[in-house]
């Protein structure tokens, strides 16, 4: 009688065991949630995507010597983890690594959907800072410059049946003045004063998707409030004679207006909206769509989309909404986040953001310094915010030419992105040039640069009114805009008292290198940024800089000399509403933007912390940036 072992059955048992720990170990991570699962793109929605956050491998090249190593076939020497889209410098990343880092790479597997078959496969980035290259099982699959925009790479090529492996290389020379790089800190370590921690390598969401071989590429939607209608102008790639461009416009799930145009690819078409609802700030009304081409009577390709019918224009020196005459109360939001830094922890706090923002009187935001994720448009789109879309243009040296060619360019994809959402209602191209880029040493390049944008944005979208640069220097603006720090009432009032549309002696910034105010809308577009944190009511003021500063290092602006030991959040409150009715009641201002919403880092000055806790009373707040502006009554 054979028997087996008393040791065979231990073995036995301890291997099952051990079959069932793994078993337990991939279901959990099976299980766990994919960081930012949402889908990136709201207003261009494919049903056939995957999401590729999670955790990926990674390394430091500190050499820049990856390519030399042979890492993008074998990819080896990745010997960290990483939680992407998370950049390194980010707690939620897991590496929390914030000295520079002039490259990084990123490495992960992953399997394209069997259902996917025949179609072309697209690699999406919704932001890498700042030369991306990619490899697909040791391939070259593409290489995009610029830190804030998106990009894809066609990989089908590339793609192998089973597993592939995705490989990913970022260069970030922040210190070259090449590099738009917005807040980032190109010169301090820790980062201080208005300079934060830098964001390096991926730090949006990374999906693949699948199109069909002629497939929608994009569709540009303007509203015509007035007549009642939207036009459309869709790109196709790789059209075929026979095909056929259809729009369908839904309301509440509902169909009220349709287009089929044979035309190709670029040809404008218009779909007229049975009784028009328009997008207001009250009523954040969204028209859903529904793109389709067609081929053979059958649906080649689809995509989903949204769209909201408002009126945004300028007369004389006001802003009018849907023909209404409107007072802008924007809120400075620089987009960071203490754990994610550029990246929001998660989609519920974009939407947060927005919500804080109106509980406490905003209508509308500057953007400020930073191309924002899409979602964040979405939720800004979906809650009746309006907002001013910037680019991260500090870093650049204005003596380079090439900084100034990567703005620019990087500045179209940023406009040709975002420039169907409805709450975006102005564009700023540039802030504070006179100090911070060189523009006072290269004054004929900086004036060039800035006219040549302002050219390039409205050849892009001749809809929105354009602001050069926010605060000091204008070279050809449609808004005129100030940057006023002041902490004392009376002269913070007596500066404007000359303001007109054809008054004279109007206070301009640097008025040797500016363009004179020309009776423009006439905004205050930072003011405020006045000291508080609970925690230190009173700190030393540094007579050259005119700042507080915590620790030698954090700061906000204060009504100097007078502000006193002992200070109570109710007293900030009334000086922050004698300076805000100083532009509620002005007859000539149309707009102020707020420094800031929330704390950044070292810089203490938000209505709320940076962990987005509010500091004041809300009531109190929103009767005071809410009040009603005299501008809008004339």
């Amino acid at each position: 009688m054979n028997r087996s072992s008393p040791w065979k059955n231990i073995s036995m048992l301890l291997l099952f065991s051990f079959g069932l720990m793994v078993a337990a170990i991939h279901s959990a991570e099976a299980q766990t949630p994919i960081p930012r699962s949402e889908h990136p793109r709201p207003q261009f929605y494919r049903a056939q995507w995957l999401n590729l956050n999670g955790q990926w491998d990674f390394a430091f090249d500190f050499g820049v010597s990856g390519v030399e190593k042979g890492w993008p076939e074998k990819p080896a020497g990745l010997d960290k983890k990483i939680l992407v889209p998370f950049c390194p410098e980010s707690k939620l990343s897991g590496i929390g690594y914030t000295d520079f880092m002039p490259a990084v790479w990123y490495h992960r597997t992953f399997s394209v959907p069997a259902d996917w078959k025949g179609s072309r496969v697209f690699l999406h980035f919704g932001a890498v800072d700042y030369d991306c290259r990619a490899w697909v099982n040791g391939k070259p699959v593409g290489r995009h410059y610029g830190g804030s925009t998106s990009f894809a790479f066609d990989i089908t090529a590339a793609l192998m049946s089973g597993g592939n492996d995705l490989v990913v290389c970022a260069l970030d020379d922040t210190r070259s003045g090449i590099q738009p790089l917005g807040k980032q800190s190109s010169s301090y370590i820790p980062p201080r004063y208005v300079f934060y921690t830098r964001t390096t390598g991926i730090w949006q969401t990374v999906w693949l998707e699948a199109r069909p071989e002629s497939h929608v590429s994009s569709v540009r939607v303007v509203p015509n409030l007035d007549a009642g209608c939207f036009v459309l102008t869709p790109v196709i790639e790789n059209y075929r004679l026979g095909m056929v461009f259809k729009a369908t416009l839904l309301s509440e799930g509902k169909e009220v207006g349709s287009v089929r145009s044979p035309s190709p690819s670029g040809i404008p078409v218009v779909i007229v909206v049975k009784n028009p609802h328009a997008w207001s700030p009250s009523d954040p009304f969204l028209y859903d769509l529904r793109f389709e081409l067609m081929h053979g009577g059958k649906v080649v390709d689809a995509v989903k989309s949204y769209a909201g019918l408002r009126k945004f224009h300028i007369e004389g020196n006001r802003f009018f909404l849907n023909n209404k005459p409107i007072f802008l109360r924007m809120v400075l939001d620089q987009g960071f986040y203490p754990d994610g830094i550029w990246t929001a922890p998660s989609d519920a706090e974009l939407k947060a953001d927005v919500e804080r923002s109106l509980a406490v009187g905003f209508n509308s935001a500057r953007l400020h310094q930073k191309v924002f994720e899409e979602r964040f448009h979405y939720w800004a789109d979906r809650l009746g915010y309006l907002t001013w879309g910037e680019f991260p243009d500090w870093g650049i040296d204005f003596g380079q030419p090439q900084a100034i060619h990567n703005t620019q360019r990087e500045w179209r994809e940023a406009v040709m992105r975002d420039l169907n959402h409805p709450s975006i209602v102005a564009w700023t191209p540039f802030n504070e040039t006179a100090e911070t880029q060189g523009a006072m040493a290269y004054p004929e390049e900086h004036r060039r640069a800035l006219s040549e944008t302002v050219a390039l944005t409205r050849a892009l979208d001749p809809t929105r009114p354009i602001n050069d640069a926010s605060g000091f220097i204008h070279v050809e603006t449609d808004i005129f805009t100030v940057h006023d720090y002041d902490q004392d009432p009376g002269t913070f009032r007596a500066r404007y008292a000359s303001l007109a549309p054809g008054g004279k002696d109007v206070f301009v910034r640097f008025p040797a290198m500016s363009i004179p105010y020309g009776g423009q809308p006439y905004v205050v577009s930072e003011y405020g940024g006045t000291f508080w944190t609970e925690a230190y009511p009173s700190m030393p003021l540094d007579t050259t800089t005119g700042k507080r500063y915590l620790d030698g290092v954090s700061f906000g602006y204060f009504n100097r000399p007078t502000w006193g030991k002992g200070k109570t959040a109710a007293e900030v409150l009334d000086l922050v509403e004698k300076l805000t009715r100083v532009l509620t009641d002005h007859p000539n201002i149309s707009g102020f933007t707020y420094c800031q919403l929330t704390d950044v880092e070292n810089e203490v000055n938000g209505v709320y912390t940076y962990d987005r806790n509010l500091k004041f009373d809300a009531a109190r707040l929103k009767t005071i940036f809410g009040a009603p502006a005299t501008v809008e009554k004339r």
